[in-house]
């Protein structure tokens, strides 16, 4: 008798978005079924969510919605049909400057959205829920590099504030009803598709438009740069690497974040490589083949001044971290942005 052939079917929201779409790029190419569920907001120019989004519909196991994750009918319809095993949150309202100008989107998005994604994963059940989170609710957090088990309860932004909130709730969901939950905190992705509101792209598009580039806080601040390809395959590993309910843990992992109380783990992505600002735009000017003028301001209100990853647990879990050099990425980025906008 032949045994049961068990489907791979992840449910992605956020799919025509940056990280969605990369990630769904790379499970389709590793023969799994992606359902991908994305607003197409007008936040930023919404052809380059389409573009994403026509890309991945090329693949015969991709199946597309356009609609808000608010929208408990649909969800419902999309589970009720496809039966995805694995759920991958990414949609959200992103932006920590943004945050400060309309609120209220992040509310709706972030808290709302968030809301009914957990509810449909309380009623279907999947093997694993992963949803993103940021760096960003470390705070001005002084000890360095941040580590999962660290206080990320002092947000600077109410953008970081609401993926802070995401983390509990998602906790408490696990908690209640035995959902294995990994958190990711991502640490400042960039690469090829990225939004136009990303400082890489807003950089280069006013280099080659001979326009000044904002460097805020007189340059002083650092980043842990992490190239996208990186990060999809570790989202990718992460999936099969669910966290155990507290009474059938066989054996502790160093360094792990995972709850006493719930089937729940936080997990860091990042370069752990903090880099100065002014020298990640020198690597784009050489890239570019161009000088930038550069307009120095003070600090940008709810900006975090340093970020740094500590990613031995990712390590530990997957037996992999992302390396990708900052020059090897920017120049993967500039080919693309050149590609894309000639």
């Amino acid at each position: 008798m032949k045994g049961t052939i068990i489907k791979n079917i992840a449910f992605i929201t956020g799919s025509a978005g940056f990280i969605g779409f990369h990630l769904s790029n790379l499970l389709l190419a590793n023969k799994w079924t992606v359902i991908g569920l994305d607003a197409i907001t007008n936040y930023y120019d919404i052809k380059l969510k389409h573009d994403r989004h026509n890309i991945l519909k090329k693949n015969k196991n991709f199946v597309g919605y356009e609609g808000f994750i608010q929208d408990n009918k649909l969800l419902d319809k999309i589970f009720f049909s496809h039966k995805p095993n694995f759920i991958v949150h990414l949609a959200a309202q992103a932006g920590v400057r943004y945050s400060i100008e309309n609120p209220l989107s992040y509310v709706e998005s972030n808290l709302l959205g968030t809301f009914h994604i957990l509810e449909i994963a309380k009623k279907y059940k999947p093997e694993h829920f992963l949803v993103a989170s940021t760096s960003s609710v470390y705070g001005n957090n002084e000890v360095l590099p941040f580590s999962e088990n660290h206080k990320s309860d002092n947000p600077m932004s109410f953008y970081a504030a609401t993926k802070k909130s995401n983390e509990v709730m998602a906790h408490s969901y696990s908690h209640l009803f035995k959902i294995p939950t990994t958190v990711f905190r991502f640490f400042t992705v960039y690469g090829p598709w990225s939004r136009p509101d990303m400082a890489l792209i807003k950089f280069t598009k006013n280099i080659l438009n001979k326009k000044p580039i904002e460097i805020y806080n007189n340059g002083n601040m650092r980043r842990d740069f992490t190239y996208i390809d990186d990060l999809v395959q570790c989202i990718k590993l992460l999936i099969n690497v669910k966290p155990l309910n507290p009474e059938n843990r066989i054996s502790e992992i160093e360094n792990d974040s995972i709850s006493k109380t719930a089937p729940f783990r936080i997990v860091n992505i990042g370069n752990s490589n903090s880099i100065n600002l002014l020298d990640y735009v020198k690597v784009l000017e050489e890239s570019l083949g161009v000088i930038a003028e550069k307009k120095y301001l003070g600090v940008q209100n709810g900006e975090v001044l340093e970020t740094y990853s500590d990613v031995k647990l990712l390590k530990n879990l997957i037996g992999i971290c992302p390396n990708t050099s900052i020059e090897k990425g920017v120049m993967e980025f500039v080919k693309w942005f050149r590609s894309y906008y000639d």
